[in-house]
């Protein structure tokens, strides 16, 4: 794959390709980024930090506007391969972990029909539930609790700590496949923090 020069793309023209494709909640809906299969022009100098801080040719995009724009033509087609895709050409981008960070919790009806809003790095806006589970994995250098939540297709949202430690403060127990679970309840599903 060859590098795609600042010149031969700059992030106006990539952006400038979506105006007639892009609406909407990005969150559920968008562009149909998995229908398209451009020619694929190689690596864009962008990356996407642990943090959620979108870099192009090392430095940060300041224009939140632009970022929810290239958040909403990212795909990942398969491991760490992640891509920004238009109808006309397709760029491979680095990610260091997932592409979003989970920033804000926010509970609607608190109780048994509760439901639990998460707002991203993006400014997407989704609600724990089937269309976006939540899992608890090991960081496998701390050891400590890294909790993700699925934002759409297979593109994920790292919980920052307050994020995650809202959702602690809102956990109960409950017995799950034999074990006693703490964990949420959204959109009538029970999410597992972890096993007690």
């Amino acid at each position: 794959m060859s590098n795609y020069t600042k010149s031969q793309a700059p992030l106006e023209q990539l952006a400038g390709q979506l105006d007639d494709v892009v609406s909407g909640d990005t969150a559920l809906s968008g562009p149909p980024v998995d229908q398209w299969d451009p020619p694929d022009r190689g690596q864009l100098a962008m990356r996407i930090t642990r943090d959620g801080q979108w870099h192009y040719e090392g430095k940060p995009l300041t224009r939140p506007a632009l970022v929810k724009l290239f958040a909403s033509i990212l795909r990942r087609d398969s491991g760490d391969d992640y891509c920004l895709v238009t109808p006309v050409e397709k760029f491979h981008i680095q990610v260091d972990d997932v592409p979003f960070v989970a920033h804000t919790l926010e509970v609607q009806s608190p109780g048994p029909d509760q439901v639990l809003w998460l707002t991203t790095s993006s400014q997407d806006r989704l609600a724990l539930g089937p269309d976006h589970p939540l899992s608890v994995q090991q960081d496998t250098q701390t050891g400590e609790p890294a909790p993700y939540v699925r934002v759409r297709r297979n593109l994920y949202a790292r919980l920052e700590r307050s994020a995650y430690y809202h959702l602690v403060e809102l956990a109960q127990e409950r017995e799950q496949g034999g074990e006693r679970h703490l964990g949420v309840t959204s959109y009538g599903e029970f999410f597992s923090l972890g096993a007690l």
